[in-house]
């Protein structure tokens, strides 16, 4: 190892240990995992990376800054210092190249209520992507502190139901009661899991933060999080089906039942997949035009008013607050990917190119990269408006507007060939063509 190495790994550990009191250190070393030993959520390895740069001049590449192939310290300061990565081979130019077409073995997590519901469409055979269009402009809030909230008291999920219902014909019925106390909603999760069929998902919310069990990604407290749950044969234990993370497993029931308890979080649903079907043309197209708004990139936006209402300092806020008022952004950025398996539906179905497929999926990348960017320069901007800052903040948020625009251009033009295949006669949206 490089002594130039050694010194960014040193100066990793002087950051984590000095300015930013890391408490999870102890298994700090070159191959400790940034996520799994270190617990460093994308939040905090923003700010590691800006400390970086302003105490001990490294600054961060791009690729450290999006990359999600930075899982080691080593890793990291391997960017840091220059160290290429290894290049990814060449796209294949064969003929013969199905992509897209072919076999489809990912599947992307990055909505827990979605994921919930998508779940029971997997296991009854039925095609969940085009329900998640539904999820790059899904809702959020701004509140009134100009804080960024995935979670709040105005975001409604009902949309997101009655579309799962209109499309694939699966009711999902609200059991929790939010006039009853926690405890008489505890009793009714008990009867609702003891009436459970096997074709039945029960879905609660409970805050992540009071289940140490369990991952925390995103470091939030709280973590208001949908998962499913089941009885085991222990009445002791509850089997937890956290699909949005992909981990299943028993949790002691006096663990969940806290977790549910908390007055931070209040929510469940249970939803039968034995009705499930494929949407039928008519309804898919309705919901494309509800939940896709080709017009606005309502995120871009919320982030330039919340810009702009900190460097004004309204209603209050003051410049260093744009931080934490940005703090779960992260969580709202992977919401993009939802592009990606909506495009993968209409290719599929029209049989388009292969490799214009690849090359929108790579501009899905690049907007899910700028906005990581974006993230890393607000940050560099609650600790000082230079007039360089936040001329690269508006230039950021113009570029992140223009990109997303282009995608949801080509998606509509892809709508609208599939619309003209198979709804004739009906009327479709004309989208301009992406330059």
């Amino acid at each position: 190892m490089s002594t130039t190495l050694d010194a960014a790994i040193a100066a990793i550990r002087g950051v984590l240990a000095g300015a930013m009191a890391h408490p999870h250190l102890a298994a700090f070393g070159p191959d400790a995992r940034m996520e799994d030993d270190l617990r460093l959520d994308s939040v905090l390895r923003l700010q590691l990376l800006l400390e970086l740069e302003l105490q001990a001049g490294l600054a961060a590449p791009e690729a450290a800054i999006s990359s999600t192939e930075i899982e080691t310290v080593a890793d990291l300061a391997r960017l840091l210092v220059g160290e290429a990565a290894p290049a990814a081979p060449a796209p294949s130019e064969d003929d013969d190249y199905v992509g897209v077409h072919g076999e489809l073995d990912y599947d992307i997590k990055i909505h827990c209520v979605v994921s919930c519901l998508c779940d029971a469409l997997k296991q009854a055979g039925v095609d969940h992507r085009p329900f998640h269009l539904a999820v790059p402009d899904a809702a959020f809030a701004v509140t009134s502190a100009w804080r960024l909230a995935y979670h709040a008291a105005a975001v409604d999920h009902a949309p997101l139901f009655h579309w799962f219902t209109r499309l694939h014909g699966v009711q999902v019925e609200d059991w929790y009661d939010r006039a009853a106390s926690k405890a008489e909603n505890i009793a009714r999760l008990d009867a609702v899991l003891a009436l459970r069929s096997p074709t039945t998902s029960v879905m609660v919310m409970l805050d992540m933060f009071h289940l140490p069990e369990r991952e925390n990604k995103f470091n939030q407290d709280p973590f208001p999080h949908y998962l499913l749950l089941e009885t085991t044969a222990d009445p002791a234990f509850w089997l937890v089906r956290d699909v949005d993370y992909r981990w299943e497993g028993p949790i002691a029931r006096d663990r969940l039942v806290h977790a549910i308890s908390r007055p931070t979080v209040a929510g469940g649903y249970r939803f039968d997949r034995a009705t499930a079907r494929d949407p039928n043309p008519e309804d898919l197209a309705a919901f494309v035009r509800a939940v896709v708004p080709f017009g606005v990139n309502p995120l871009v936006e919320a982030l330039k008013l919340i810009v702009e209402a900190h460097l004004a300092g309204r209603d209050g806020v003051r410049l260093e607050d744009l931080e934490s008022a940005l703090a779960e952004l992260p969580i709202l950025i992977i919401r993009k990917y939802g592009y990606e398996h909506g495009l993968a539906w209409f290719w599929r179905a029209l049989k388009l190119p292969a490799r214009e497929f690849d090359r929108w999926c790579d501009e899905i990348e690049a907007l899910v990269a700028g906005l990581k960017g974006f993230h890393f320069a607000a940050l560099k901007l609650a600790r000082g408006a230079t007039p360089e800052v936040v001329a690269d903040i508006r230039t950021r948020l113009a570029d992140l507007d223009a990109r997303e625009h282009a995608i949801k251009r080509r998606l509509g033009e892809v709508f609208e060939l599939w619309a003209a295949a198979t709804l004739p006669g009906a009327e479709v949206i004309r989208f301009r063509r992406a330059s």
